[in-house]
C-alpha cells in the first residue's frame, strides 16, 4: 500500500516546507527520551530543520523516504527510512527505520502504526526482507510501541557518543516483512 495523500489520519511523503514540523518532531522526542544527555542544540529544532529539508528535497537515494502523518491542525508525526548500513546486514535486504515519532497529544490514535506500515509496505515494495531499527535504551515507549507491531530484539547493540559525554546505548530491534502482508 502506498501513502495516501488525504489529510486527517493519513501519511504520505513529506514536503520540503514540513521540515521545521518534522524538526519540532524529532527534538521533542528526543527530549522526551534522553533529556539531558543530548546537547542543547541536538535538541534545537532550528538546528535539525536543515538537515530535514535536505532529507526530503534531495534524498541519497530513492529507498531514502521521510514520511508524515497528518490529522487536524498538520503533520503530528513522522518516519524517516533508508537501506539499512550495518556490517552485518545487505543494504539490498534490509532497510532501517531511522526514525519514527508522533506528537504526544496525538499518540494513540493510529498514525504510528500507519507511519510504520507505510514504511514497510514501501521497503517491501522496493524488495526489502527485513526492517530494522536502532533503539536507545532510554526510548521505552518506541520499544514498547515496535514490540506491540511484532518486532524483536535481535542481539545486536551499539554506543552511540552524542556530544555530551555520556553514551548512548542502542538495541537493535527487527522485523521479517513477507510478501503483500
Amino acid at each position: 500500500m502506498a501513502p495516501t495523500a488525504g489529510p486527517a489520519g493519513s501519511v504520505r511523503p513529506a514536503r520540503p516546507q514540513e521540515a521545521a514540523e518534522v524538526a519540532v518532531l524529532q527534538a521533542g522526542a528526543w527530549r522526551e527520551a534522553y533529556g539531558d544527555l543530548l546537547p542543547p542544540a541536538a535538541l534545537d529544532p532550528a538546528a535539525l530543520a536543515p538537515s530535514w529539508t535536505a532529507a526530503v528535497e534531495h534524498p541519497p537515494t530513492p529507498r531514502h523516504r521521510v514520511l508524515v502523518a497528518l490529522d487536524a491542525p498538520g503533520v503530528v508525526g513522522f518516519a524517516a527510512a533508508a537501506p539499512a548500513e550495518d556490517a552485518d546486514l545487505d543494504p539490498g535486504a534490509a532497510a532501517e527505520l531511522l526514525a519514527l515519532a508522533v506528537a504526544p497529544e496525538h499518540r494513540r490514535a493510529g498514525h504510528g502504526s500507519r507511519l510504520l506500515q507505510a514504511a514497510a509496505d514501501l521497503a517491501r515494495d522496493d524488495g526489502t526482507q527485513a526492517l530494522v531499527c536502532w533503539v536507545g535504551e532510554h526510548e521505552a515507549l518506541l520499544a514498547a510501541f515496535l514490540a506491540g507491531a511484532g518486532w524483536a530484539q535481535d542481539g545486536a547493540r551499539r554506543s552511540l557518543d552524542a556530544g555530551s559525554g555520556a553514551p548512548l546505548p542502542q538495541r537493535r530491534w527487527t522485523t521479517r516483512l513477507g510478501q503483500g502482508g
